[in-house]
């Protein structure tokens, strides 16, 4: 017998591996794919022609184009400022830091209902930052900006605790030693710092992306909620549900789902891309 096959057999340091996986398989499909498959199945009760009317319907589209639209957005600032916010908090110390690290999780813990009504009377006309921006002819409650002012609010957390401990691992003195070879600052970030975190960086986007993309307890209060405006898909859904038009809330929601899947993995691919790229640097 050769050292390949002994090698092949040979059990890992490890147990539990065959229990392990059975019930990972298990809780997985009783958890996300049997409902996922309840959803798909719901819509065949639908005809192909109804199906596509009923998503290509110019309500259902905006809401859509809206709901994908601006999580996109809202990630994409997110995972700028959050950034931001990273550098602040891990490479300087300040008065104050660990409080605003604190601040960063209140939108983990705040009840979504609350956010929003909380962002609502803060941004309508006669809020108190709504009250400043009017006389601008800037208009956030009940409008798609509202939306986005939302998004951004729940989904920083995401982009900042994920990279934040990446950034913590990577060593200082790598800095300091580009910066005695002669590299600028701009080449020290590009170089140096970007390559190591960019896979934390999209993996921060993605979980802020599908926290974004299904939100719909802070978004209702300051969207306005008016079709064609500022109706976001998951409340279109919620309304179909409401008018028991079921088959019509699933088909809305099985786009809402293969798009969002299609979405996270091309992110995902570019993450393991990144990775891979990564570490042959």
């Amino acid at each position: 017998m050769s050292v390949l096959a002994i090698s092949s057999r040979r059990r890992s340091v490890i147990p539990g591996f065959g229990i392990t996986l059975g019930i990972t398989l298990l809780w997985l499909s009783l958890i996300v794919l049997i409902p996922l498959a309840a959803l798909f199945l719901k819509t065949t009760e639908l005809s192909f022609e109804r199906f596509v009317a009923i998503v290509t319907s110019s309500r259902a589209l905006h809401a859509l184009e809206l709901s994908f639209g601006l999580s996109l957005a809202a990630a994409a600032t997110n995972l700028v400022f959050g950034f931001a916010v990273v550098w602040a908090l891990v490479r300087y110390e300040f008065p104050g830091r660990r409080l605003l690290d604190a601040i960063v999780d209140i939108p983990f813990a705040l009840p979504t209902a609350v956010a929003g009504i909380a962002l609502t009377n803060l941004y309508a006309e006669n809020g108190w930052l709504g009250s400043l921006l009017e006389p601008l002819g800037i208009k956030v409650a009940f409008t798609p900006l509202g939306i986005f002012v939302a998004l951004v609010f729940i989904g920083l957390p995401f982009v900042v605790r994920t990279v934040q401990p990446v950034l913590e691992d990577l060593d200082a003195e790598l800095e300091e030693v580009s910066a005695t070879l002669g590299a600028s600052r701009w080449t020290t970030i590009r170089r140096v710092i970007i390559p190591v975190i960019v896979p934390a960086l999209l993996t921060g986007f993605a979980l802020a992306f599908a926290r974004a993309v299904g939100e719909y307890g802070s978004v209702i209060f300051i969207a306005g909620n008016l079709p064609n405006v500022s109706e976001i898909a998951p409340l279109l859904i919620v309304i179909r549900l409401e008018e028991c038009r079921y088959a019509e809330a699933t088909a809305i929601a099985s786009v809402m789902l293969t798009a969002s899947f299609l979405l996270l993995l091309l992110i995902n691919l570019l993450q393991r891309w990144s990775e891979r790229r990564t570490g042959k640097l």
